[in-house]
């Protein structure tokens, strides 16, 4: 029978409207009920493009005996993070005060009015990764609400107060923008810079185009070779890697590795709206048409599969079809070869690093590990016969993934993102 969900709009909140958890949208309802059966509240936070959150969704609220549990102890409120961005960050903020991290989908423990006082992200049904299972935090948090609540009061009043000098800005130093400050924050960028891989950071890795493109307007202002380096050497490697599909254009959300190699599949409009202008914008600055030809690519990748009939642009593509985790986007050496042909499926191996044991569960994520020059040399064809051939592969592989079941879309339309897309169309 389904909750109260069935009535959101939301394609996230709707994915949950036959849990057999009593789900309560955000609202002044579920506050109300929290206070008037005096029941903490758990709050549960993603979005409909987020593989975590089908895997925890699967695990846990689809599970009778769980959700048995969040009903007996809890008033449980689902929300999705494009729809109610203020909550989301409100409570992120109290995850990542608590653990020293976050993501989705978030978990968070609330005062009947509100508070947080306990939270995290994903946690699985049996205890595995190193976290107790999901069952064993619902106990765990009723028993301290129920026989230790002087101190729930506690931790929610403390962490609310770290909250509030947060959001309030309370304590920190305010300083003019000046060309000092720019500096240190190029130099801080550099110092998390990987030389080798490109992007900022370790595993898991994220485009981060604000970065990129703080990093091309400092170049700009000072000249400075370094500086414009990390953007090309960044640029290129994404756009050689698994986390950018090589097939059908567009970046996945991240990377769970350092290389580029294995990505989360879901894409975001927001990602490939930001990533498109850094893409044109290094094409502006250094003149190479590779990272032209990926800003176009991510534009087609829009353009086709992320707008609207009626105008407006779509929010994310999910992860997975068909309940698997990337299989759109992957293939198999017998796969390539059955489509393409010998001579064909010949240049595809050898170019986008395909091996009959895959780098993917047994499939191939589609990645460049060589340069164009370097596979040409090796196939003993021209760079321009290469070329040639890829486009006909690309195609083909295109074609056949069309008959494919694509991944889930989020069709919502958001102003704040469709303002990012415009604004890099507006330029291209």
């Amino acid at each position: 029978m389904p909750n109260r969900l069935q009535h959101e709009t939301s394609p996230y909140l709707l994915q949950h409207k036959d849990n057999p958890v009593d789900w309560y949208p955000w609202g002044e309802e579920a506050l109300r009920q929290a206070q008037t059966q005096n029941k903490p509240i758990l709050l549960s936070v993603g979005y409909s493009a987020c593989h975590w959150c089908h895997v925890m969704e699967h695990e846990s609220f689809e599970h009778e005996p769980t959700a048995q549990l969040m009903n007996d102890y809890f008033i449980s409120i689902k929300v999705d993070r494009e729809e109610r961005p203020d909550v989301d960050d409100i409570y992120m903020q109290a995850v990542q005060a608590m653990s020293g991290h976050g993501g989705w989908p978030m978990t968070v423990f609330l005062m009947p009015d509100g508070r947080p006082f306990y939270g995290g992200t994903y946690y699985p049904r049996e205890p595995r990764y190193g976290m107790p299972a999901f069952q064993q935090i619902l106990t765990g948090v009723h028993d301290a609400w129920t026989q230790r609540h002087h101190e729930v009061e506690q931790q929610a009043g403390s962490l609310t107060e770290t909250l509030d000098r947060s959001i309030l800005g309370i304590g920190g130093l305010a300083s003019d923008i000046n060309a000092e400050l720019l500096d240190a924050a190029v130099a801080i960028i550099r110092q998390n810079f990987d030389t080798m891989h490109g992007g900022f950071g370790g595993a898991p890795k994220f485009p981060q185009p604000m970065n990129l493109e703080f990093a091309l307007r400092a170049y700009a202002r000072t000249g400075e070779p370094e500086t414009l380096q990390m953007v090309t050497h960044t640029l290129a490697k994404m756009a050689r890697g698994g986390i950018y599909d090589q097939v059908g254009g567009g970046f996945a959300r991240y990377s769970v590795d350092a290389v580029w190699l294995v990505p989360h599949f879901e894409k975001m409009l927001y990602d490939n709206a930001q990533l498109s202008r850094v893409y044109l914008h290094a094409w502006q600055v250094t003149g190479n048409p590779f990272f032209k030809r990926i800003a176009e690519e991510i534009y087609d990748y829009v353009l086709r599969e992320m707008t609207a009939p009626e105008g407006g642009f779509y929010s994310a593509t999910d992860a997975d079809s068909e309940g698997v985790e990337g299989k759109f986007f992957v293939w198999s050496m017998a796969e390539v070869e059955a489509m393409l042909g010998d001579d064909l499926a010949h240049v595809a191996v050898e170019y986008f690093g395909m091996t009959e044991r895959g780098n993917f569960e047994g499939h191939n994520i589609l990645f460049v590990p060589n340069d164009d020059e370097v596979v040409a040399k090796r196939l003993r064809m021209s760079v321009d016969d290469l070329h040639q051939a890829l486009t006909q592969i690309k195609d083909k592989l295109f074609a056949a993934r069309t008959h494919r079941i694509h991944p889930g879309l989020d069709d919502k339309i958001l102003t704040a993102w469709n303002g990012l897309m415009l604004a890099s169309l507006a330029e291209a």
